[in-house]
């Protein structure tokens, strides 16, 4: 059997490694935060000693076969239910909580690795996550900003403006245009338009010439 020190200090390094990444997920706000991921990797840990030393007392005995690894690999399959309810799906294409859902699972094996006494591999997987979801960030946000793609969305009140527009548009040589929608709606038609890159001041004249147009009544962009 597992000494009772040994539980006390599986389960508050669990706590504790847990803390370290719901800090920075509770820094943002999320609903999955401080106590949430404290939670699930504790409850790890202790599934994970519970898997190791629990069915201790029956092991051996005649006609009893046991597996106690499966209790713990219940943990990561178990965990996706709480996972998925961090996960928000905004509109098309835009889902947000990705990446907390991705950290609790993280947290509960860290949970894991610390319940079975891997106490070097949880601290360091925990340095790992917190490098990921803090350090990262900046530097994935300016290296995808060079690829990120923008939009204009114009709003007029006839189709043949938007066609007019539309035309006008692919004809500026300082957009590099990826793809054009035109919707209708009872009253008014919506052109989107989404380039790569573009030439900020050419891209500036253009709508400003566009919004003083009587066929259009609002322009978005997104630049």
């Amino acid at each position: 059997m597992i000494p009772p020190l040994e539980i006390i200090l599986r389960l508050s390094l669990a706590a504790l490694f847990g803390g370290i990444i719901g800090l920075e997920r509770e820094r943002k706000d999320w609903a999955a935060g401080l106590r949430t991921h404290m939670m699930v990797s504790v409850g790890a840990a202790l599934t994970m000693m519970v898997s190791a030393f629990g069915f201790a007392d029956v092991l051996g005995t005649p006609n009893v076969v046991l597996d106690p690894s499966r209790v713990a690999a219940q943990v990561i399959s178990g965990i996706g239910f709480i996972g998925a309810g961090t996960i928000l799906f905004l509109k098309e294409g835009v889902i947000r909580g990705l990446t907390t859902a991705a950290g609790l699972w993280t947290v509960a094996a860290i949970g894991l690795a610390t319940g079975g006494g891997m106490y070097f591999a949880g601290f360091l997987a925990t340095c790992i996550a917190i490098i990921i979801l803090w350090l990262l960030q900046p530097i994935e946000k300016k290296f995808l900003s060079r690829f990120e793609q923008k939009s204009i969305r114009i709003i007029t009140f006839n189709r043949s403006k938007s066609i007019e527009i539309v035309d006008k548009l692919f004809q500026a040589t300082s957009l590099n245009i990826t793809a054009c929608n035109i919707e209708q709606t009872d009253t008014i038609f919506i052109v989107t338009i989404r380039f790569k890159s573009m030439n900020k001041p050419q891209v500036g004249k253009l709508i400003a010439d566009i919004q003083v147009d009587d066929g259009v009544k609002e322009v978005y962009w997104n630049g």
